[in-house]
């Protein structure tokens, strides 16, 4: 884990963020840890979120997209 102080982070964001390309950065404000940033993927796997909407939409897998007619048979209004 990287240590960075609050005022190194309000100077150089884009420094921060290559820094969380690689695991998490702590900032500190006055010595005490205040935030952790991390890359999006770490954030995702530890929140237990999976991929989203856009996400979803990128694969280049193909997809079925018939429907089961006999599944929604009398669904209809």
């Amino acid at each position: 884990m990287k240590l960075l102080s609050s005022r190194a982070f309000n100077q150089d964001v884009s420094h921060a963020k290559r820094l969380a390309q690689d695991g998490p950065v702590v900032v500190t404000d006055r010595g005490r840890p205040t935030h952790v940033l991390v890359g999006i993927d770490l954030f995702r796997h530890l929140s237990g979120q999976g991929d989203g909407i856009v996400e979803a939409l990128a694969i280049d897998e193909a997809i079925a997209t018939d429907p089961d007619w006999r599944a929604i048979r009398g669904r209809v209004p």
